[in-house]
């Protein structure tokens, strides 16, 4: 049996796994032909009930915050958020391709141009957000 979160979306397989949660692939289920996404876990490492409360906190301000950096084409865009067995889950457009990671770690060299340029592209969308 495959695993449904939230009544709606059916897990496909793990992408990653981090510190603070599991990425993974999904289809949405409640979206006419099942389109893939991103479903994001994030499990709080505190179970108590303040420790909870703040990360619900700190999960919305993330959320709202994503919303609008998605907004950009270049940055996937949140599609749902919400909570469930006290874990938090992000739902984003899934965006075919391979992750910088992948690239960085390939030994390929970048030069110092195309990295700055990146960075600097990447820093002015989340500071004008």
């Amino acid at each position: 049996m495959n695993t449904i979160l939230n009544n709606r979306y059916e897990i496909i397989r793990r992408l990653g796994q981090g510190n603070f949660g599991t990425t993974y692939l999904a289809h949405d289920n409640n979206l006419p032909n099942s389109p893939v996404c991103v479903v994001k876990k994030l499990s709080p490492v505190q179970t108590e009930k303040k420790a909870l409360s703040e990360a619900n906190r700190l999960f919305y301000k993330e959320a709202e915050t994503l919303q609008k950096l998605g907004e950009h084409n270049q940055i996937p865009r949140l599609l749902a958020y919400f909570e469930e067995n006290s874990e938090f889950y992000l739902v984003q457009e899934f965006i075919e391709g391979h992750d910088l990671t992948k690239e960085f770690c390939s030994g390929n060299k970048f030069s110092e141009t195309k990295t700055i340029r990146t960075y600097a592209k990447t820093l002015y969308i989340a500071y004008t957000k």
